[in-house]
């Protein structure tokens, strides 16, 4: 069979190690596909860095030797510098020749890879267009908001919808990498690559390395109150009701403005907050899990190992032990948050709004 042609798009400003990285490992999953196979193996990838332009400076200043764009079976799309004094007008705009050539590929049957806020070019060609996409939970809401008809789902490390892949920041461009391996060569040849790269290939969400303090707040002053409430009301039965009437709006426009804020709903965040919650105390005390489970609202703890494992990809006493703080106090990694996928059937009967979609 003739090798899978994977190219990789590079343009000005785009994160170098963005551009290697998923070559890098095909590479080595073809040394061990090669090596735990009965005779000769042709490989299986054939990768190049393609561009519509003749030059191209990276992140960094990294001049990248580039070839002109041609037909590939998969587009990798890597991410760029993104920050909040970036103009992503202008950025967007500058890029159109890249965007152009993303729809191209499409267009002729060419699967396509965003890394990171690739997605933001991956949506700006139109193909994100009433998918399900990710990206990185820092920039989760901007990616909604600037494409309404985009199904955003910021808990997913990678999501593939209709030919078109997504993923969550940086280093998700290695859970793709594997996943991808996994389709082409077998388990067996993703999991012994990952071994040797020591790579996690049994991730399944960013929930856990979400920090909130970090997500911009500016225009959310109404969801902000109405989350500070919720946090500090944890154990409380939700009431969707009692919690307009403490902001003074009717139901509908509590979901309605929070809604537009957050780009969730009160109850979705509820699950959130809980589960940050509970990911912290799992990490830092010896308590039960029925005892965690009641202290952030929970009444049933086989309940609240469900939904703490759809939040976090991991059940409680499975996180403790890898997140569990040593005695130094340090945390190995941050305390779960990400949009929650289930309503809470823990609680006793009330007004409830619908629930996200799984």
């Amino acid at each position: 069979m003739s090798p899978l042609r994977v190219g990789v798009l590079a343009y000005p400003g785009c994160f170098a190690s963005e551009v290697f990285a998923v070559p890098d490992l095909l590479t080595m999953a073809t040394h061990v596909a090669a090596a735990t196979a009965q005779g000769s193996v042709q490989p299986a990838y054939e990768t190049s860095v393609v561009s519509p332009r003749r030059r191209v400076i990276a992140s960094g200043g990294s001049l990248l030797d580039v070839s002109a764009v041609r037909p590939v079976d998969v587009l990798i799309v890597p991410g760029f510098e993104l920050s909040p004094t970036v103009d992503l007008d202008a950025t967007l705009a500058h890029l159109g020749p890249e965007v152009a050539s993303i729809r191209s590929q499409a267009a002729s049957g060419t699967a396509v890879v965003s890394i990171c806020v690739g997605a933001f070019l991956v949506a700006e060609a139109g193909l994100l267009a009433g998918r399900e996409a990710t990206t990185s939970w820092l920039f989760a809401d901007r990616l909604a908001r600037r494409y309404a008809d985009v199904r955003v789902r910021p808990e997913r490390l990678v999501v593939t919808d209709r030919g078109v892949t997504t993923t969550a920041a940086f280093s998700a461009m290695y859970d793709f990498a594997l996943q991808f391996v996994r389709e082409h060569d077998g388990p067996g040849v993703a999991r012994r690559t990952a071994r040797i790269a020591l790579l996690d290939d049994a991730r399944s969400s960013q929930a856990p390395y979400v920090d909130p303090e970090l997500i911009p707040t500016v225009g959310r002053e109404f969801s902000l109150g109405v989350k500070r409430w919720l946090n500090q009301n944890l154990s409380a039965r939700y009431d969707l009701s009692a919690l307009a009437r403490e902001f003074r709006v009717s139901t509908r426009t509590m979901l309605r403005r929070f809604g537009d804020e957050a780009g969730e709903t009160p109850l979705a965040y509820l699950h959130t907050a809980r589960a940050r919650r509970a990911g912290h105390l799992l990490e830092t005390t010896d308590r039960t899990v029925a005892s965690i489970a009641a202290d952030v609202g929970y009444r049933d703890p086989g309940t609240f190992s469900g939904i703490f494992a759809r939040h976090t990809g991991r059940r409680p006493r499975e996180y403790r032990a890898m997140f569990r703080r040593g005695g130094d106090g340090r945390a190995v990694r941050k305390s779960p948050a990400g949009h929650p996928d289930t309503p809470d059937d823990a609680q006793g009967p009330g007004p409830r709004e619908p629930s996200p979609p799984a």
